[in-house]
């Protein structure tokens, strides 16, 4: 058996041209604030992505760069200046931060109705309870991808591999509201490769290089890799070993070009979604 390929890239233009399409009939370019501290060199490749695909969609960005010495208060009185701002419709400070400053402190001070990252803890619990407003990029990617995918989510036994509260816990309650049966599986999980064969649907988010092993997927499943690792000679490999993986799955993401995608188009459906909301209200 050979997986059938879910390719995030494909699924991500095709939003990113509904996000540009539904910009140019509002009639406004919302405003997307990304806050950069410090030089880390991931976080500058993810920032001009997210910039370039922003004004791509009609999304009018602004980036600003804070020393890496700035502190946690200076940090905060900027949050705040873009939460007064009524060109702003969504914030997204961009992790991870120097050491120093408190991250959730730094989450909780952003308006939650321009918390496009979907992390503040008012996003959290809504998600929680069933009742979404925001949502993070990543599960919301996810879901879309398997949506696209034509994967029937209603009904199957999902596994979501990772406890973050950036992907693995927001995904299994979004998972959960599709009527999935839900299992969240981590590092203490007993017999862990028993339990991911149990899946319909086998989400990995753990950021191990290729943890998950072709005897771990349920013949026939649908696989999503959420991980993205560098290794030491330079090349980009997921949680899972995608090669020996495709030849059990059903349906496998590919990585680079599976979820990465998918998180960037999501933020510009969130950013619409933020400025819409803002303006109704």
């Amino acid at each position: 058996m050979i997986a059938r390929l879910i390719d995030g890239r494909t699924v991500a233009a095709a939003l990113r041209v509904e996000v540009a399409a539904r910009v140019a009939a509002a009639g406004f370019a919302p405003g997307l604030a990304v806050v950069l501290v410090g030089e880390d060199a991931a976080s500058n490749v993810y920032v001009r992505t997210k910039d370039r695909a922003a004004r791509e969609a009609g999304i009018e960005t602004r980036t600003i760069r804070l020393p890496a010495e700035t502190g946690q208060t200076e940090l905060l009185n900027s949050i705040q200046q873009l939460n007064d701002d009524p060109t702003i419709d969504g914030i997204l400070v961009q992790l991870p931060l120097p050491r120093g400053i408190d991250p959730p402190a730094v989450i909780e001070a952003i308006d939650p109705a321009k918390d496009v990252d979907g992390f503040h803890p008012m996003n959290v619990g809504r998600l929680a309870e069933g009742r979404p407003n925001l949502v993070p990029c990543t599960p919301l990617g996810v879901v879309k991808l398997l949506r696209a995918a034509a994967v029937n989510i209603a009904g199957a036994r999902a596994v979501v591999l990772g406890r973050s509260a950036i992907v693995g816990r927001p995904l299994a309650s979004m998972l959960l509201a599709a009527d999935a049966t839900v299992t969240i599986a981590h590092s203490r999980t007993r017999d862990l490769p028993a339990e991911c064969r149990r899946a319909d649907i086998l989400i990995a988010a753990v950021g191990k290089p290729e943890i998950v092993k072709a005897d771990w997927i349920r013949p026939g499943g649908t696989v999503i890799d959420v991980g993205i690792n560098r290794m030491p000679d330079g090349r980009l490999t997921g949680d899972v070993a995608f090669q020996a993986c495709a030849a059990v799955a059903g349906a496998i993401t590919p990585v680079p070009g599976g979820v990465g995608p998918m998180t960037v188009a999501c933020l510009l459906e969130n950013t619409l979604t933020a400025a819409l909301r803002r303006r109704i209200a």
